[in-house]
């Protein structure tokens, strides 16, 4: 069968495997068909060989973990052929730590987690998958065109889960949300509050293409302005693009009591001149939060799940910026100027 493959740590090793084995049995009891793949930043620092672990004993990694797949079969009869499903990515540890042993795996407290595509396990870029039934999560039919898309959503289902948790320490009644980044992270996080209800607001750089239009379709404002110019103080931020400047500056204009959400993973190595004691005593005086997020459990797949089968199927759709064929793989994993998301097709 066709799988994509790279030897992690060796830039541009990417490559189409025909001949690739089969899933082996003890991968899980749940045989899905791959429909596609998803590709985000990760897979481009795979691509690139900043990142990436082979399972033991192999030299190369099938990538790819934003999956969609059909059921073949189950042999515990909790999924039928046919079903419409995506893996979990993350595993928890064998060990197992104290969250890993509660299905909390996203917590992980030991860093000794596999995560299919990424580190250890080999991924869904390929044309048959295997996952024992609890990491399968079935997704709804009308989902088939868009069902890739949960992954990235659970991202921001745990996080919304999270600002939910912190907020109720006290009696918790938000009104706007600020979203800094309009790539699939920040546009999904907004979906999410929009269907909470909330003034939404997004921030990006970009003053055209797809990025304003999808968020005015969510009944959200999109601004392209410094953070410091925003007229409002947000009882939320989910910050979205990791670019240092932007963190600090979200941090400084969160409401009292307000509730910080980084998503988004800086590259270090910059340094910014910025007043680090100021920051500290409003945090403290106005009870602010800040806390980072990352990946997600079966609860937040679930959740996610849910998400996507209340919202506009045409909307999600248009996130998708190419759906390329498996025979063009090279395509799907080099960036255009106006991609959102890109979908690598194994149906097709």
């Amino acid at each position: 069968m066709r799988a994509v493959t790279v030897t992690p740590g060796v830039a541009d090793s990417l490559e189409l495997v025909d001949d690739h084995p089969e899933p082996a049995a003890e991968e899980g009891g749940v045989l899905v068909q791959a429909l596609a793949v998803g590709v985000c930043g990760t897979d481009h620092e795979i691509v690139a060989g900043d990142y990436g672990e082979a399972a033991p004993g192999r030299s190369r990694l099938v990538i790819g973990h934003e999956s969609l797949g059909r059921v073949m079969e189950d042999p515990t009869g909790s999924l039928q052929p046919g079903d419409l499903v995506a893996g979990i990515v993350r595993y928890p540890d064998p060990v197992p730590c104290p969250n890993c042993a509660v299905g909390e795996w996203d917590m992980c407290r030991n860093g000794q987690y596999t995560e299919h595509g990424i580190k250890a396990l080999d991924g869904f870029a390929r044309d048959r998958w295997r996952v024992p039934p609890r990491f399968a999560v079935r997704l709804d039919p009308g989902l088939a065109q868009v069902g890739m898309l949960l992954e990235p959503t659970s991202v921001v289902a745990k996080a919304w889960d999270h600002i939910e948790r912190i907020g109720h320490r006290a009696e918790w009644q938000p009104r706007s949300v600020l979203v800094t980044g309009a790539g699939p992270i920040g546009l999904l996080a907004a979906l999410l509050a929009s269907q909470r209800g909330l003034s939404v607001h997004v921030l990006d750089l970009a003053t055209s293409g797809p990025k304003p239009e999808l968020v005015h379709a969510l009944g959200a404002t999109y601004h392209s302005v410094p953070v410091n110019d925003l007229d409002f103080e947000p009882d939320v931020v989910l910050e979205c693009t990791g670019a240092p400047k932007v963190v600090l500056d979200v941090m400084c204009k969160a409401a009292p009591t307000g509730i910080v959400c980084l998503t988004g993973v800086s590259s270090g190595g910059r340094s910014i001149d910025f007043d680090a004691g100021a920051l500290n005593r409003a945090l403290v005086l106005e009870n602010n939060v800040v806390f980072g997020s990352v990946n997600a459990n079966r609860r937040h797949w679930d959740l996610a799940a849910e998400a996507l089968a209340r919202a506009d199927q045409y909307w999600l759709s248009s996130l998708i910026s190419r759906r390329v064929p498996a025979s063009r793989f090279r395509d799907a994993y080099s960036p255009a100027p106006d991609d959102i998301k890109v979908v690598l097709d194994f149906a097709a």
